[in-house]
């Protein structure tokens, strides 16, 4: 009989061992899950510091697009000033009757055989401008109003600097008729694409032949070919 109580005793506290060990593991996998939840817990804590890193990384970017835009609006305003200083440069405008000091001199070699009056254009606008092309030129005559014509040179173009000249040609035929001719009494000059003219004294011979009618022996050339003094 003792043998069999210790045989039962035995048998009772290995089922105690046992069902001690079996409650261990219930509550080492109880604590699994909670650990498993944990990391969870951890993932959801790193998926709002993630979020946030994306949000930080995202308000970081945002702040250099802003920036960037910023940057952008800023070089383009300089880009636009610029281009508004570079366009005025750029744009140099026609050269107009009253931003020319317009003067005639006589520019007679001797030896040829038509006279020369050498006209001079002095820009004095205080800015740059253009000029190209044939003035208009009449001379005043006893017999009226003569047009001189163009020679036909290939006129070029050229910006006029502030307090610089151009010069161009006015060519007449002599009067070697022996008869009094026709007197001229005045140059009328309108610079090229104005409409606004100067009357200025004749430097030329005093008289022209008389023509027959056929054309003007008045030639003038375009502006820039000829040198101060013919």
């Amino acid at each position: 009989m003792r043998v069999h109580k210790l045989t039962f005793a035995a048998l009772a506290v290995a089922a105690g061992l046992s069902l001690t060990a079996c409650q261990n593991d219930d509550a080492g996998t109880g604590q699994s899950d909670p650990s498993s939840t944990s990391t969870g817990s951890s993932g959801a804590t790193a998926s709002p510091s993630g979020g946030g890193s994306d949000s930080g990384s995202s308000d970081r970017g945002g702040a250099q697009d802003s920036a960037g835009t910023s940057s952008a609006t800023s070089s383009g305003g300089t880009g636009t000033a610029a281009g508004t200083g570079s366009n005025a440069n750029a744009k140099v405008g026609k050269c107009r009757t009253d931003d020319l000091k317009i003067t005639a001199q006589d520019g007679t070699i001797d030896g040829d055989p038509d006279g020369t009056v050498v006209v001079t254009l002095t820009n004095h606008s205080g800015r740059d401008c253009t000029i190209s092309g044939y003035a208009g030129v009449d001379l005043k005559t006893s017999a009226g109003s003569l047009s001189a014509k163009r020679t036909g040179q290939q006129a070029g173009s050229a910006v006029l600097k502030n307090g610089k000249s151009t010069y161009f040609p006015v060519n007449y035929p002599f009067n070697k008729s022996g008869g009094s001719g026709v007197r001229v009494t005045g140059l009328v000059v309108t610079p090229p694409d104005e409409t606004k003219s100067v009357t200025l004294n004749w430097p030329g011979a005093a008289t022209l032949p008389v023509t027959d009618g056929s054309g003007s022996p008045v030639k003038v050339g375009p502006v820039g070919s000829a040198g101060q003094g013919g």
